[in-house]
Protein backbone atom coordinates (compact mmCIF):
# COMPACT_ATOMS: atom_id res chain seq x y z
CA UNK A 1 0.00 0.00 0.00
CA UNK A 2 1.17 3.33 -0.79
CA UNK A 3 2.61 5.48 2.16
CA UNK A 4 0.70 8.69 3.30
CA UNK A 5 2.99 11.72 2.16
CA UNK A 6 2.33 15.97 2.80
CA UNK A 7 0.54 17.08 0.41
CA UNK A 8 3.52 19.18 -2.11
CA UNK A 9 2.86 22.71 -2.20
CA UNK A 10 3.19 23.61 -6.04
CA UNK A 11 3.52 26.68 -7.77
CA UNK A 12 3.17 26.49 -11.47
CA UNK A 13 5.81 28.74 -12.99
CA UNK A 14 4.21 31.65 -15.08
CA UNK A 15 6.68 30.84 -18.06
CA UNK A 16 5.54 27.76 -18.19
CA UNK A 17 1.94 28.10 -18.67
CA UNK A 18 3.12 30.78 -21.23
CA UNK A 19 5.06 27.83 -23.13
CA UNK A 20 2.19 25.86 -23.38
CA UNK A 21 -0.27 27.63 -23.25
CA UNK A 22 -1.26 27.68 -27.48
CA UNK A 23 -0.55 23.79 -27.42
CA UNK A 24 -3.98 22.92 -27.22
CA UNK A 25 -5.76 25.81 -26.78
CA UNK A 26 -8.92 25.78 -23.90
CA UNK A 27 -7.78 22.38 -22.46
CA UNK A 28 -3.82 23.86 -21.75
CA UNK A 29 -5.38 26.71 -19.71
CA UNK A 30 -7.43 23.77 -17.74
CA UNK A 31 -4.83 21.71 -17.50
CA UNK A 32 -2.15 24.26 -16.36
CA UNK A 33 -5.02 25.14 -13.30
CA UNK A 34 -5.11 21.74 -12.67
CA UNK A 35 -1.80 20.71 -12.31
CA UNK A 36 -0.93 21.48 -8.81
CA UNK A 37 -3.76 18.88 -8.18
CA UNK A 38 -2.05 16.09 -11.06
CA UNK A 39 1.04 16.30 -8.95
CA UNK A 40 -0.37 16.16 -5.46
CA UNK A 41 -2.50 13.16 -6.86
CA UNK A 42 0.86 11.39 -8.36
CA UNK A 43 2.04 12.13 -4.72
CA UNK A 44 -0.25 10.27 -3.26
CA UNK A 45 -0.59 7.38 -5.40
CA UNK A 46 2.96 6.76 -5.79
CA UNK A 47 4.19 7.92 -2.11
CA UNK A 48 6.29 10.67 -3.56
CA UNK A 49 7.46 13.73 -1.89
CA UNK A 50 8.02 15.89 -4.43
CA UNK A 51 11.41 18.62 -4.68
CA UNK A 52 12.11 21.47 -7.21
CA UNK A 53 10.78 21.64 -10.56
CA UNK A 54 13.54 20.76 -13.24
CA UNK A 55 14.88 24.12 -15.16
CA UNK A 56 13.80 25.08 -18.22
CA UNK A 57 10.28 23.31 -18.50
CA UNK A 58 9.02 22.87 -21.80
CA UNK A 59 5.61 21.36 -22.41
CA UNK A 60 5.97 19.37 -19.98
CA UNK A 61 6.07 19.70 -16.15
CA UNK A 62 8.96 17.61 -14.90
CA UNK A 63 10.47 17.42 -11.24
CA UNK A 64 12.95 15.73 -9.00
CA UNK A 65 10.94 13.42 -6.80
CA UNK A 66 11.79 11.13 -3.85
CA UNK A 67 9.75 7.56 -3.02
CA UNK A 68 9.04 6.05 0.46
CA UNK A 69 12.22 3.75 0.27
CA UNK A 70 14.27 6.86 -0.36
CA UNK A 71 14.94 6.22 -4.59
CA UNK A 72 15.36 9.64 -6.39
CA UNK A 73 13.08 9.74 -9.51
CA UNK A 74 11.36 12.34 -11.51
CA UNK A 75 7.80 12.89 -11.97
CA UNK A 76 7.13 14.03 -15.35
CA UNK A 77 3.30 15.21 -16.61
CA UNK A 78 1.87 16.87 -19.51
CA UNK A 79 -1.02 17.50 -21.51
CA UNK A 80 -2.65 14.12 -21.96
CA UNK A 81 -2.10 13.74 -26.12
CA UNK A 82 -0.54 11.15 -28.50
CA UNK A 83 2.90 12.10 -28.29
CA UNK A 84 3.11 11.67 -24.34
CA UNK A 85 1.44 8.11 -25.44
CA UNK A 86 3.97 7.24 -28.00
CA UNK A 87 6.78 8.12 -25.15
CA UNK A 88 5.25 5.79 -22.31
CA UNK A 89 5.18 3.01 -24.93
CA UNK A 90 8.45 3.54 -26.44
CA UNK A 91 9.81 3.37 -22.80
CA UNK A 92 8.41 0.42 -21.84
CA UNK A 93 9.55 -1.07 -25.15
CA UNK A 94 13.44 -0.23 -24.35
CA UNK A 95 12.99 -1.55 -20.89
CA UNK A 96 15.94 0.81 -19.64
CA UNK A 97 17.87 -0.58 -22.29
CA UNK A 98 20.54 2.65 -23.56
CA UNK A 99 17.53 4.68 -22.31
CA UNK A 100 16.23 5.87 -18.65
CA UNK A 101 13.74 3.07 -16.88
CA UNK A 102 10.09 3.99 -16.91
CA UNK A 103 8.92 2.85 -13.61
CA UNK A 104 4.77 3.76 -13.30
CA UNK A 105 2.69 5.47 -16.10
CA UNK A 106 -1.14 6.55 -15.49
CA UNK A 107 -2.45 7.47 -19.46
CA UNK A 108 -5.21 9.35 -17.68
CA UNK A 109 -3.17 11.94 -15.45
CA UNK A 110 -0.67 12.01 -18.09
CA UNK A 111 2.07 11.09 -15.71
CA UNK A 112 5.25 9.01 -15.97
CA UNK A 113 7.90 7.97 -13.17
CA UNK A 114 10.88 7.96 -14.23
CA UNK A 115 14.48 6.75 -13.26
CA UNK A 116 16.51 9.43 -11.75
CA UNK A 117 19.68 9.80 -14.65
CA UNK A 118 22.65 10.93 -11.81
CA UNK A 119 24.68 13.17 -12.03
CA UNK A 120 22.25 13.88 -15.65
CA UNK A 121 25.06 15.85 -17.09
CA UNK A 122 23.99 16.49 -20.82
CA UNK A 123 25.93 15.01 -23.51
CA UNK A 124 28.70 17.90 -24.46
CA UNK A 125 29.11 18.37 -28.20
CA UNK A 126 31.70 21.01 -27.83
CA UNK A 127 34.06 19.39 -26.21
CA UNK A 128 34.97 16.21 -27.59
CA UNK A 129 32.73 15.93 -31.26
CA UNK A 130 34.40 12.68 -32.25
CA UNK A 131 33.42 10.47 -28.59
CA UNK A 132 30.37 12.36 -28.36
CA UNK A 133 29.50 10.57 -31.85
CA UNK A 134 30.63 7.30 -31.60
CA UNK A 135 29.11 7.48 -27.64
CA UNK A 136 25.84 8.06 -28.87
CA UNK A 137 25.84 5.73 -31.91
CA UNK A 138 26.22 3.19 -29.53
CA UNK A 139 23.02 4.56 -27.74
CA UNK A 140 21.46 3.76 -30.61
CA UNK A 141 22.35 0.38 -31.16
CA UNK A 142 21.08 -0.18 -27.80
CA UNK A 143 17.83 1.37 -28.48
CA UNK A 144 16.95 0.12 -32.28
CA UNK A 145 14.63 -3.22 -31.90
CA UNK A 146 12.29 -4.96 -33.80
CA UNK A 147 8.04 -3.61 -32.80
CA UNK A 148 5.78 -6.09 -34.58
CA UNK A 149 2.18 -5.97 -34.98
CA UNK A 150 -0.04 -4.19 -32.48
CA UNK A 151 1.61 -0.79 -31.68
CA UNK A 152 0.29 3.10 -31.35
CA UNK A 153 3.70 4.10 -32.07
CA UNK A 154 4.38 6.97 -34.60
CA UNK A 155 5.23 5.98 -38.30
CA UNK A 156 8.04 7.48 -40.01
CA UNK A 157 6.47 8.51 -43.33
CA UNK A 158 3.30 10.11 -41.39
CA UNK A 159 5.87 11.86 -38.65
CA UNK A 160 8.01 13.88 -41.64
CA UNK A 161 5.04 14.92 -43.71
CA UNK A 162 4.96 17.87 -42.00
CA UNK A 163 5.46 19.94 -45.18
CA UNK A 164 2.65 18.80 -47.32
CA UNK A 165 0.69 20.46 -44.39
CA UNK A 166 2.71 23.63 -44.34
CA UNK A 167 2.16 23.56 -48.31
CA UNK A 168 -1.61 23.39 -47.49
CA UNK A 169 -1.74 25.83 -45.22
CA UNK A 170 0.05 28.67 -47.54
CA UNK A 171 -2.50 27.90 -50.26
CA UNK A 172 0.76 26.10 -52.51
CA UNK A 173 3.35 28.28 -51.28
CA UNK A 174 6.56 28.20 -48.20
CA UNK A 175 5.78 30.69 -46.17
CA UNK A 176 9.26 32.14 -44.59
CA UNK A 177 10.89 29.11 -45.66
CA UNK A 178 12.84 29.66 -48.83
CA UNK A 179 11.30 27.78 -52.28
CA UNK A 180 13.75 26.34 -53.50
CA UNK A 181 14.96 24.63 -50.37
CA UNK A 182 11.57 23.27 -49.75
CA UNK A 183 11.71 21.63 -53.16
CA UNK A 184 14.86 20.37 -52.49
CA UNK A 185 13.81 18.25 -49.40
CA UNK A 186 9.87 17.51 -51.13
CA UNK A 187 11.95 15.37 -53.37
CA UNK A 188 14.68 14.12 -50.89
CA UNK A 189 11.71 13.17 -48.78
CA UNK A 190 9.53 10.90 -51.85
CA UNK A 191 12.95 9.67 -52.92
CA UNK A 192 13.61 8.53 -49.15
CA UNK A 193 9.34 7.43 -48.18
CA UNK A 194 9.92 5.28 -51.28
CA UNK A 195 12.72 2.87 -50.72
CA UNK A 196 12.25 2.62 -47.19
CA UNK A 197 14.75 0.33 -44.91
CA UNK A 198 14.12 -2.15 -42.25
CA UNK A 199 11.85 -0.35 -40.12
CA UNK A 200 12.52 -0.35 -36.40
CA UNK A 201 11.10 1.03 -33.01
CA UNK A 202 13.29 4.07 -33.12
CA UNK A 203 14.35 7.06 -30.12
CA UNK A 204 13.05 9.80 -32.19
CA UNK A 205 14.60 13.16 -31.63
CA UNK A 206 18.13 11.75 -30.24
CA UNK A 207 20.24 14.99 -29.75
CA UNK A 208 23.08 15.96 -27.29
CA UNK A 209 20.73 17.14 -25.07
CA UNK A 210 18.57 14.30 -24.28
CA UNK A 211 22.29 11.73 -23.71
CA UNK A 212 22.62 12.53 -19.88
CA UNK A 213 25.00 10.75 -18.00
CA UNK A 214 24.29 8.55 -15.48
CA UNK A 215 25.16 5.87 -13.03
CA UNK A 216 23.26 2.42 -14.26
CA UNK A 217 25.28 3.13 -17.46
CA UNK A 218 27.37 5.87 -18.32
CA UNK A 219 25.21 7.58 -20.65
CA UNK A 220 21.84 7.19 -21.01
CA UNK A 221 18.93 8.44 -23.30
CA UNK A 222 15.43 10.31 -22.27
CA UNK A 223 12.47 11.60 -23.93
CA UNK A 224 11.80 9.53 -27.13
CA UNK A 225 9.23 10.25 -29.30
CA UNK A 226 8.54 6.72 -30.45
CA UNK A 227 8.47 6.15 -33.43
CA UNK A 228 8.99 3.04 -36.04
CA UNK A 229 11.19 3.79 -39.00
CA UNK A 230 14.48 3.15 -40.64
CA UNK A 231 17.44 3.48 -37.97
CA UNK A 232 19.08 6.19 -40.53
CA UNK A 233 16.60 8.79 -39.48
CA UNK A 234 17.69 8.58 -35.90
CA UNK A 235 21.27 9.29 -36.97
CA UNK A 236 19.81 12.45 -38.99
CA UNK A 237 18.61 13.93 -36.43
CA UNK A 238 21.39 13.31 -34.16
CA UNK A 239 24.11 14.56 -37.04
CA UNK A 240 22.07 17.71 -36.98
CA UNK A 241 22.49 18.50 -32.95
CA UNK A 242 25.09 21.45 -32.95
CA UNK A 243 26.46 23.58 -30.32
CA UNK A 244 26.09 27.50 -30.91
CA UNK A 245 30.08 27.59 -30.87
CA UNK A 246 30.18 24.59 -33.82
CA UNK A 247 27.64 26.76 -35.60
CA UNK A 248 30.23 29.78 -34.95
CA UNK A 249 33.29 28.03 -36.55
CA UNK A 250 34.33 29.24 -39.76
CA UNK A 251 33.47 25.93 -41.92
CA UNK A 252 31.05 23.86 -39.78
CA UNK A 253 29.52 21.73 -42.92
CA UNK A 254 33.17 20.28 -42.35
CA UNK A 255 32.13 19.23 -39.12
CA UNK A 256 29.16 17.93 -39.84
CA UNK A 257 30.56 15.48 -42.85
CA UNK A 258 33.16 14.01 -40.43
CA UNK A 259 30.45 13.60 -37.94
CA UNK A 260 28.01 12.00 -41.07
CA UNK A 261 31.17 9.54 -41.55
CA UNK A 262 31.84 8.48 -38.20
CA UNK A 263 27.85 8.04 -37.63
CA UNK A 264 27.59 5.71 -41.06
CA UNK A 265 31.01 3.51 -39.77
CA UNK A 266 29.56 3.20 -36.63
CA UNK A 267 26.20 2.10 -37.27
CA UNK A 268 26.90 0.79 -40.85
CA UNK A 269 24.40 3.21 -42.95
CA UNK A 270 24.74 4.43 -46.52
CA UNK A 271 26.30 7.89 -45.60
CA UNK A 272 24.37 9.62 -48.90
CA UNK A 273 21.23 8.01 -47.59
CA UNK A 274 22.06 10.01 -44.05
CA UNK A 275 22.72 12.75 -45.59
CA UNK A 276 19.70 12.79 -47.51
CA UNK A 277 17.65 12.14 -44.56
CA UNK A 278 19.54 14.92 -42.49
CA UNK A 279 19.22 17.76 -45.31
CA UNK A 280 15.16 16.98 -45.65
CA UNK A 281 14.95 16.61 -41.97
CA UNK A 282 16.80 19.98 -41.43
CA UNK A 283 13.74 21.82 -43.32
CA UNK A 284 10.69 19.70 -41.65
CA UNK A 285 12.95 21.40 -38.29
CA UNK A 286 12.47 24.76 -39.71
CA UNK A 287 9.04 24.69 -40.17
CA UNK A 288 7.96 23.14 -37.23
CA UNK A 289 9.92 25.98 -35.37
CA UNK A 290 6.97 28.23 -37.49
CA UNK A 291 3.91 25.99 -36.69
CA UNK A 292 5.08 25.63 -33.39
CA UNK A 293 5.66 29.55 -32.70
CA UNK A 294 9.29 29.20 -31.38
CA UNK A 295 12.22 31.24 -31.82
CA UNK A 296 14.64 28.58 -34.12
CA UNK A 297 13.75 29.52 -37.77
CA UNK A 298 17.02 31.10 -38.55
CA UNK A 299 19.16 28.51 -36.84
CA UNK A 300 17.04 25.80 -38.62
CA UNK A 301 17.71 27.14 -41.83
CA UNK A 302 20.84 27.64 -41.17
CA UNK A 303 21.21 23.57 -40.63
CA UNK A 304 19.91 23.17 -43.99
CA UNK A 305 21.62 25.63 -45.82
CA UNK A 306 24.88 23.48 -44.18
CA UNK A 307 24.07 20.10 -45.34
CA UNK A 308 23.41 21.35 -49.08
CA UNK A 309 27.00 22.42 -48.67
CA UNK A 310 27.77 18.68 -47.25
CA UNK A 311 25.95 16.73 -49.77
CA UNK A 312 26.88 19.05 -52.55
CA UNK A 313 29.58 21.63 -51.95
CA UNK A 314 29.74 24.53 -53.71
CA UNK A 315 26.24 24.69 -54.16
CA UNK A 316 23.79 27.17 -52.18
Amino acid sequence: MPQPVSKPRITVPKEFARSIAGFRPGVSDLWVERLPGLVAECADLWSLRIGAPCEPLSYNFVTAATRADGREVILKIGVPHRELYTEMEALRRFDGRGCARLLESDRQRGAMLLERLVPGIPLDPAADDEAATRLAAGIMRQLWRPVGPGHSLFILVRWTSGLAWMREYYDGGTGPLPGWLVERAEGLFRELHASLDEELLLHGDLHHGNILSAKRQSWLAIDPKGIVGEPVYDAAVFLLSLAPTQLAQPRPEALLARRASILAEELGLDRQRLLAWSQAHAVLSAWWCVEDHTDCLEWALLRAELMGRVIEPGRP
